[in-house]
């Protein structure tokens, strides 16, 4: 008997669309599963049966996972297995944690400007580079607070992050 999962087919296209831009294919395909998780989550085997794949595969996807702070374990007293769960505010929390990296790679885009005077064409991309780099790491931190004070402002459910998402799709 094939069980039915909430939202397979987006699932499997949104897992393809960040394999695309460099995420591994399994973690992708594992955090996009647990988007239609059930509330309780997924187990290990219950991942492993929905994607089709080994347990191996989805504990080094899990590992993968819980390492980046997308997901969380999730304990239950009396139940010897522990499940699976997007960690909240993932995807912001990320985006935030991440801008010292675009800092520090846009110093090192300027060094590599710098010691390479006899290209100056290159040597203005690599700048250019490093100030939009720059840039990023002011103001992702930024994007994410003001997404939270939006989601979080009292008495303004429409307001929140899927009624953003859902004017942006209709605009």
């Amino acid at each position: 008997m094939t069980v039915e999962h909430p939202g397979s087919e987006a699932a499997e296209q949104a897992a393809a669309m960040l394999a695309a831009v460099g995420m591994p294919r399994m973690p992708a395909r594992v955090m996009m599963a647990l988007a239609g998780s059930p509330d309780e989550g997924y187990t290990a085997a219950d991942l492993a049966d929905r994607l089709g794949v080994s347990a191996a595969a989805v504990s080094g996807a899990v590992r993968y996972l819980v390492s980046m702070r997308l997901i969380h374990r999730l304990s239950r007293p009396g139940d010897r297995r522990d499940r699976y769960d997007l960690a909240e505010d993932s995807w912001s929390g990320m985006i935030a944690a991440n801008a010292p990296l675009y800092g520090t790679l846009a110093a090192s885009l300027d060094r590599i400007a710098e010691e390479n005077p006899t290209a100056p064409a290159s040597a203005a991309r690599a700048h250019e580079i490093a100030d939009f780099l720059r840039y990023l790491a002011e103001r992702m931190p930024q994007i994410a607070a003001e997404w939270r004070a939006g989601r979080d402002a009292p008495g303004d459910a429409a307001a929140g992050p899927a009624a953003g998402s859902e004017s942006a799709a209709a605009g």
